[in-house]
């Protein structure tokens, strides 16, 4: 049972819970087939794909140039609050629900949309919360300024 405990400590991180996401809906592409199947929906997708993809290189380039950890589970040695994260606090996890949407849409998937506001969920409870409180902790009425100007989302 330990050992079970590990491995999901191990694998308790957005990019897993997202690519099990976009698992289950490409097996529903593949045992249902495309239930949206419709060029503008698939362009659509396409948009929302490379917006995704897009602001989690801009994040990920912030923090690279703050010199401060992207790990979720540790606390920043910096609070960036600066290009993408002024206009949210959450960039890359918005980064994840977009190319959620957009590959859900551009295989004509439903469960992806489905299960949507399900894995935000996940991504507030089990990484935001913690996150904003490891913040709080170490950036104390910085972090408390930031949380009130900044929208967790957009």
């Amino acid at each position: 049972m330990e050992g079970a405990s590990q491995l999901m400590r191990k694998l308790d991180y957005p990019p897993v819970w997202l690519a099990g996401t976009i698992l289950l809906v490409w097996l529903e592409t593949r045992l249902v087939g495309p239930l949206l199947p419709f060029a503008p929906v698939q362009g659509a997708g396409t948009a929302l794909l490379l917006l995704g993809l897009a602001l989690l290189g801009g994040a990920a380039l912030s923090f690279w140039r703050a010199r401060s950890t992207i790990i979720p589970h540790q606390t920043p040695g910096v609070l960036i609050t600066s290009g993408l994260f002024r206009l949210s606090r959450n960039p890359i996890y918005l980064g994840d629900a977009l190319i959620l949407a957009g590959m859900s849409l551009r295989w004509g998937a439903v469960t992806g949309l489905v299960l949507l506001p399900a894995f935000l969920w996940v991504l507030t409870k089990r990484f935001i919360e913690p996150e904003e409180q490891r913040l709080r902790a170490a950036f104390g009425p910085e972090a408390d300024a930031y949380f009130a100007r900044t929208r967790r989302w957009l």
